[in-house]
C-alpha cells in the first residue's frame, strides 16, 4: 500500500504524519510537494492525505488579500496549486482522501465554500490555537462517517488552528462541530458513486502529546481510513479482471 502525503513545513509534524499513518503495517508514505515536483507520484498511491499548515491564500477563496490576525508573511501559492492539483487527480481516479485541518479547509474552498480568516480568542487568549495543542471537546453529527467510526456523541480533541469554516462548500455537510460552533469536520453529503472523504480539524497524528493515541479521534480513524483505502483497491482490481 502507498500514501500520499502532501508536506508541510515542519519536519517534526511531518515525521508525526508519517508514523501515525503507517502504524505497524508495511506502508510507504510518499511524500508530495511543489518542491519535489512529483504529482505524478499520485498515479502509483492508494490514497491520499492531505495534512495541515500555513494558511491558504485568500484569493483562492474570493477573500481580498487585505491583513488579518495571524496572516503568515509569506503565503505559500506554490503548495496551494500543488495541492489543488492533487485533489483533481485522486477525484478523478476515485481514491480516497483525509483531509487533517488546512487540508479540510483546501477541501471546503475547492466545493466554493470560504473561511474564518481569524477566529475570536476565547479567555485564556487562543481560541483554537494551542501552543503547540489545546485539548476541547467536539460534538457529533449522528449518520455521519466520524460517527460510525467513533461511536460518540462527544468527546475531546486537539487543536492548533486559527482559521476555519466559515460558509460551507457545494455538497459537503458537517460532522462535527464545537460548543462555540466552529466545524470540526466535514464529508460529502451525498456519497453515492464518489471516493472516500473525510475531512477533520483537528491533529490525529499527534494526540499521543495528551496521551490520547488510542482516543477514537486517533486511533480509529486510522484505521479506518487505511480499510477504506484497502476496499477501494481491491474493488479496482476487481474491475480490472472482469474487463
Amino acid at each position: 500500500m502507498r500514501i500520499g502525503l502532501t508536506r508541510t513545513e515542519n519536519p517534526v509534524k511531518q515525521q508525526y504524519y508519517v508514523d501515525w499513518l503507517k502504524g505497524t503495517e508495511d506502508i510507504d508514505i510518499v511524500e508530495l510537494s511543489w518542491a519535489n515536483d512529483n504529482l505524478d507520484e499520485l498515479k502509483s498511491c492508494d490514497g491520499l492525505v492531505l495534512s495541515g499548515g500555513i494558511d491558504i491564500h485568500p484569493d483562492i477563496y474570493g477573500n481580498k488579500h487585505t491583513e488579518y490576525p495571524g496572516m503568515p508573511a509569506k503565503f505559500d501559492e506554490k503548495r496551494d496549486k500543488f495541492e489543488i492539483e492533487a485533489y483533481k487527480i485522486v477525484q478523478d481516479n476515485q481514491l480516497p482522501v483525509l483531509a487533517i485541518c488546512r487540508g479540510m479547509q483546501l477541501i471546503n474552498v475547492l466545493y466554493h465554500g470560504t473561511l474564518v480568516q481569524n477566529l475570536q480568542e476565547d479567555e485564556d487568549g487562543e481560541g483554537h490555537k494551542g501552543n503547540p495543542d489545546k485539548l476541547h471537546k467536539v460534538n457529533i453529527y449522528y449518520d455521519t462517517i466520524l460517527h460510525n467510526w467513533t461511536d460518540r456523541s462527544s468527546d475531546q480533541v486537539n487543536s492548533a488552528h486559527h482559521q476555519a469554516i466559515d460558509k460551507l462548500g457545494e455538497g459537503l455537510m458537517i460532522n462535527s462541530k464545537t460548543a462555540d460552533g466552529v466545524i470540526e469536520g466535514i464529508e460529502f453529503e451525498d456519497k453515492t458513486d464518489k471516493s472516500f472523504l473525510l475531512g477533520i480539524q483537528w491533529h490525529p497524528e499527534r494526540m499521543f502529546r495528551f496521551e490520547l493515541q488510542n482516543s477514537p479521534f486517533s486511533l480509529n480513524i486510522r484505521n479506518h481510513f487505511i480499510e477504506e483505502i484497502k476496499k477501494s483497491t481491491e474493488s479496482k482490481e476487481l474491475q480490472d479482471e472482469n474487463y
